[in-house]
């Protein structure tokens, strides 16, 4: 993923949150958390059937829609992409298996 196009994206989705909610779907998502975190378990769900199916076109559409909606959560709780590129720098070197077993233990 190209980090350029999602600064470019959070960018204009902080401008958005500051928009009437009639005039912008981010604001009004942002307006109502329950709405967007409706949206994120839609749009995984239909990611997961998309690769499930093997259907790359729609699985390629979905991930975009998911990607705006995350993006949208991280405008809304003041998160910056960077916070983002820094946790999963912290984590490059870590086997996933280790990592979830340090999970559990806390």
């Amino acid at each position: 993923m190209n980090e350029q196009i999602i600064k470019e994206l959070y960018t204009i989705l902080k401008q958005r949150k500051k928009s009437n909610e009639e005039q912008s779907y981010t604001s009004h998502l942002i307006k109502n958390p329950e709405l967007l975190a409706k949206k994120i378990g839609e749009e995984a769900s239909e990611l997961i059937i998309d690769f499930i199916k093997k259907n790359k076109q729609n699985a390629i559409k979905e991930s975009a829609d998911l990607i705006y909606h995350v993006l949208v959560v991280w405008v809304s709780l003041g998160i910056k992409p960077g916070e983002i590129w820094n946790e999963l720098s912290s984590r490059k070197m870590k086997s996933g298996i280790e990592e979830k077993k340090n999970r559990e233990v806390k």
